[in-house]
């Protein structure tokens, strides 16, 4: 029997999933309405607003699809409920980079990442080098950049 795969992410993440799912589901009848509207216009082969119209479709019924199915397959973690000395799906690690300077990101979901928020996805290169890495170890990551290097100076569950 095939399992399936959990998708980790904070509770802001699964409300942004059901708020734009809802806001899809409410764009959805407008769209058809659109549709029923371009095709009284007659001839549909030379039909612009048709043919994008069906386009938007098809793009809001693969969006719905993708979207419940990340919600069905959701592990909604608190990052609070955590606790230990190494870094896991959730934590707020303050690392030095290479000038010694301060840098602090949150593991989290794909969905929720944005590295100028301090977000990272723990599937980025940066969040697989620092899972299971505690204080005090160094993180080598290949970025397009190039080679970055970090110390782990502190851990919170936040």
């Amino acid at each position: 029997m095939a399992s399936v795969e959990k998708l980790p992410m904070l509770q802001e993440g699964y409300r942004m999933l059901t708020e734009e799912l809802a806001r899809l589901k409410i764009e959805r009848p407008q769209i058809v309405d659109a549709i029923e509207e371009a095709r009284a216009h007659g001839d549909l082969s030379e039909n612009a607003e048709y043919h994008a119209a069906k386009e938007r479709q098809g793009q809001i019924e693969a969006t719905i699809s993708d979207i419940e199915d990340r919600l069905s397959r959701a592990q909604v973690i608190d990052p609070r409920d955590l606790s230990g000395d190494r870094i896991v799906f959730g934590a707020t690690v303050t690392m030095l980079d290479e000038d010694d300077k301060p840098v602090k990101y949150q593991i989290v979901g794909q969905t929720e990442a944005n590295a100028k928020d301090g977000k990272i996805s723990y599937n980025s290169p940066l969040g697989r080098a620092l899972i299971g890495k505690k204080v005090d170890d160094e993180v080598e990551v290949t970025v397009p950049s190039g080679e970055r290097f970090y110390l782990v100076s502190k851990i919170e569950f936040i």
